[in-house]
């Protein structure tokens, strides 16, 4: 993707090279990769994992930060990201003045290994996710690296700018009022039900990204949409369950299929229309 010399976002804090001085972070490694993906994209596999990764926390001490000296290539990176994020912020004014509507922009916080939400506490193993209690997209971009070398995710660039979009994505579910009206709903359902809302909440948030990708579509690669796709790939619920258990459980997904996640994309990309995004009445919710 085009980037450079473009508006970088004030909104991203940056907080890598930040880290616990000796500490191994629960989830490292093969571990560490499929907690990523049952706490980002659901699955009856949770809750045999999440002990595992409660046990390991038991067992790491207390122990002193340590800060350290970024690498030029992760600086690079973080301005790659801010302007990513700015583009996002400029996308999303522009979507709602369309629509006679006020947006408020969030946050960004990159980390490395651990962070503190107003969501509660998260290492590494989380994965990039939004918090909506303060409004922030929090990424550890080492994610990008297993994404690619152990779920056959393609390289490049634009699979970042998929993902940062998916959980702008999430934020405008916040502004709009979607994601409390989900969370209310579900609070009276039975888990396969609410896992139903949810796949609904999360595609509509890959429809948010693919409409963000059209309205910058003159700055993107030739490659950039395949790029995208592998990653939409790559993440699906049954791409995912196969991967980890071998066999596919429809009811558990929380995320959807890796076809339902290329479609929304698509169609946020094709149609740049966010009155085309009511991923509830279409799936059946």
């Amino acid at each position: 993707m085009k980037w450079q010399g473009r508006r970088q976002s004030d909104n991203v804090e940056d907080r890598r090279g930040m880290s616990a001085g000796g500490k191994v972070v629960a989830g490292g490694g093969i571990l560490g990769i499929i907690i990523v993906l049952v706490q980002m994209f659901g699955g009856e596999n949770a809750q045999m994992i999440t002990p595992m990764l409660e046990q390991m926390n038991q067992q790491q001490g207390t122990v002193q930060t340590e800060q350290r000296e970024l690498t030029e290539e992760e600086k690079v990176l973080g301005q790659f990201v801010s302007t990513m994020f700015a583009d996002n912020e400029d996308t999303w004014e522009k979507v709602f003045a369309e629509n006679n509507m006020q947006y408020r922009q969030p946050k960004m916080v990159l980390f490395t290994d651990a962070v503190e939400t107003a969501c509660g506490s998260a290492s590494a193993a989380s994965g990039p996710f939004y918090c909506p209690g303060d409004e922030k997209v929090y990424m550890d971009l080492a994610f990008f690296n297993e994404l690619q070398t152990r779920f056959g995710a393609k390289g490049g660039d634009f699979a970042i700018s998929y993902v940062i979009a998916h959980e702008v994505g999430h934020h405008v579910q916040t502004v709009l009022g979607t994601s409390n009206k989900v969370r209310k709903l579900q609070s009276g359902m039975s888990q396969e039900e609410a896992n139903k809302l949810s796949v609904a909440l999360e595609l509509q948030a890959d429809f948010y990204a693919g409409l963000w990708a059209k309205y910058n579509q003159q700055y993107l690669d030739p490659d950039d949409i395949d790029e995208a796709l592998s990653a939409a790939q790559a993440v699906g619920d049954d791409a995912i369950q196969k991967r980890m258990q071998g066999h596919v459980v429809p009811e558990s997904f929380t995320h959807g299929t890796s076809e339902q996640r290329k479609y929304w994309f698509m169609r946020g990309y094709k149609t740049g229309d966010i009155r085309q995004g009511d991923t509830f009445s279409e799936l059946g919710n």
